[in-house]
């Protein structure tokens, strides 16, 4: 792809990913080969340009064993102060902030009133369950 579009890098590398994730019969593309190859990479030729990816899965992968690692913490966290909840929808908002990256409390409003999804969130960080990731007053997401 590079040869006949050199400036497509980022696409190459997705391509590249997604033909790794196909290979390896995995139902969903990691980007090890996008995180881990430099530039420079790209311009290398052959055996070098083998050697490169392998390393660059190997960063990768390892990188991604550790991310893994910490979710699966937090994740533990979340369900071990699941009983401390008393608001009703809280085991649903349980399950949708591990399935989701992240949520804004109105995610939650099908479960529960806004003002008590708001609570559940302050409440959920104070007990170091969840993260608030935005670092706003206005506009908050929430997330492992």
């Amino acid at each position: 792809m590079l040869r006949e579009a050199p400036r497509a890098e980022t696409a190459a590398l997705i391509l590249a990913d997604a033909a790794l994730a196909k290979v390896l019969g995995w139902d969903r593309i990691v980007p090890l080969l996008v995180l881990g190859l430099a530039p420079r990479d790209l311009r290398r030729d052959g055996d070098q340009l083998r050697l490169a990816c392998h390393q660059a899965v190997a960063r990768a992968a390892a990188r991604a064993a550790g991310l893994a690692h910490d979710l699966t913490r937090r994740a533990a966290r979340l369900y071990a102060v699941a009983p401390k909840l008393r608001a009703k929808g809280a085991d649903a908002a349980i399950e949708l902030f591990l399935a989701q990256d992240a949520l804004t409390p109105t995610a939650l409003t099908h479960l529960m009133s806004d003002r008590a999804a708001r609570r559940l969130c302050d409440r959920l960080v104070l007990l170091g369950a969840l993260r608030e990731l935005t670092g706003r007053d206005s506009f908050r997401l929430y997330g492992l």
